[in-house]
C-alpha cells in the first residue's frame, strides 16, 4: 500500500494553472493513472488505462492521467488526444511518485479527499488492478470496470516510478 500524498505538491493541469494535490480533492476523491512518458510501458497501456479512468468519470470521483517527469505540454503530447477527455496533470519532477511511495509505473491510485490512499495498484499487473478499481468502485458505489478485457496487454512489470 502507498502512503497518504502529501497535499501541498503543486501538480500542473493541461491548459490551466499549477494546483495543489489537496485543490483537486476538494469535492471527490480522485482516481489517476499515474504514468512516464519516457517508457514504452506506460504508453502500452493508455488504451487499458482510457477505459478504466471513462467508468469512474461519472462516478463521484475525480479522474485524470498524470505524467510524470514532464511539464504540461510534453503530458498533452504523450497523451494526445486522450489529455482532451480526461483531466491530464503533470508531475514534473515526480513529488507525487515520491510521496507516495511508488515504486513502479504505470500506476492506478485512488484517493479520498482527505488525501488517504483507498488503494494502489502498481505496473500492469490485472488482479491488483481489478483490486483497486473494485475498492474505489465500492466506496463510490459505481460500477466496477472490466479488467483485464480481452484488448489489454499481457501483464508486464513496468518501470522505475522514478526515472
Amino acid at each position: 500500500m502507498a502512503n497518504a500524498p502529501d497535499l501541498s505538491i503543486e501538480l500542473h493541469p493541461v491548459g490551466g494553472e499549477p494546483r495543489h494535490l489537496s485543490q483537486l480533492l476538494t469535492t471527490f476523491p480522485m482516481a489517476a493513472v499515474l504514468v512516464d512518458p519516457y517508457t514504452h510501458e506506460s504508453s502500452w497501456l493508455l488504451d487499458t488505462a482510457h477505459r478504466v479512468l471513462t467508468v469512474f468519470r461519472e462516478a463521484d470521483a475525480r479522474v485524470a492521467f498524470i505524467a510524470t517527469g514532464t511539464d504540461a505540454a510534453g503530458a498533452a503530447r504523450f497523451l494526445g488526444p486522450m489529455a482532451e477527455e480526461i483531466l491530464t496533470l503533470a508531475d514534473p519532477d515526480r513529488s507525487l511518485v515520491r510521496s507516495m511511495g511508488l515504486e513502479t509505473l504505470p500506476a492506478f491510485v485512488a484517493i479520498r479527499q482527505d488525501g488517504s490512499v483507498i488503494a494502489t495498484a502498481e505496473g500492469w499487473d490485472p488482479e491488483a488492478w481489478r483490486n483497486a478499481a473494485a475498492d474505489l468502485a465500492d466506496m463510490t458505489q459505481w460500477s466496477r470496470p472490466e479488467i483485464p478485457s480481452i484488448s489489454d496487454p499481457a501483464p508486464y512489470a513496468g518501470t522505475a516510478a522514478l526515472g
